[in-house]
């Protein structure tokens, strides 16, 4: 039975929002919040990879754990990479789920939707998306969609791009990717080794660099998208939403 561990990576450096993971939301630091969240799906053990010892001891404080990693990585994937090699030298879990530290409102069965597309067929990555339903959304290059092709069992696209642009052409959905990934351990492990890609560096989409390099990405569809806080916009509606009534 595949045996799952959640890593969260954490970098204080954020150009629109600084300081962000540290960032208070009723009465604690984003981090936290999210470190809850994950702890919430029942999919492992949580772990926290940061270049901040502030953020370090928030986790700590809040009874998670958390380790430091360098702070020059050029992406979450690279730092979840070197907090594997620390703490996990023995290759105990086979899964990684990659889950982003500025989703605070974040739903848990959206991790366990992306861990069970990871595990529907011979995929080395899951991932989860969800139908576009805002007409402004379907143009909008910072929403990211996916193209894929439905797996026989439903629910599960495998996907074939990943693009800033409208996709695909013509009558029906369109899908916004969320950035939650789960990883098989030597999928992680090959992508971590890997130069940028041309498609990647063209779109600035990470994910483009697995498909060119022949992963295959299952996509698990799901209702919602959870609110990423990148700005002082997103921090206060993630405010309005935790704060108690």
């Amino acid at each position: 039975m595949p045996k799952s561990m959640i890593v969260i990576p954490a970098r204080l450096a954020a150009t629109r929002l600084p300081d962000k993971p540290l960032a208070e939301i009723a009465g604690e630091p984003m981090i936290v919040h999210v470190w809850r969240r994950a702890m919430e799906a029942d999919c492992g053990p949580v772990l926290v990879a940061t270049d901040s010892q502030a953020v370090r001891d928030a986790v700590a404080k809040a009874g998670g754990e958390a380790v430091m990693t360098r702070p020059d990585h050029a992406s979450g994937s690279d730092r979840i990479h070197e907090a594997l090699l620390e703490t996990d030298p023995d290759r105990e879990f086979d899964t990684i789920v990659n889950l982003q530290g500025d989703l605070p409102t974040l739903d848990p069965d959206l991790v366990r939707a992306c861990v069970a597309a990871l595990h529907e067929g011979e995929a080395d990555i899951g991932t989860i998306a969800a139908e576009i339903v805002r007409e402004e959304e379907r143009t909008n290059p910072n929403v990211v969609k996916v193209v894929g092709s439905p797996l026989p069992r439903g629910g599960v696209l495998n996907a074939l791009y990943f693009t800033r642009a409208t996709a695909p052409y013509g009558e029906g959905p369109l899908y916004h990717h969320i950035g939650l990934y789960a990883y098989r351990r030597a999928a992680l492990e090959r992508f971590v080794g890997l130069p940028p890609s041309p498609l990647e560096t063209r779109e600035k989409l990470e994910q483009l660099r697995a498909l060119e390099a022949g992963f295959r990405i299952h996509v698990g569809l799901v209702d919602t998208v959870p609110l990423g806080v990148d700005t002082p916009a997103d921090l206060a509606r993630a405010r309005e939403s935790l704060e108690p009534s």
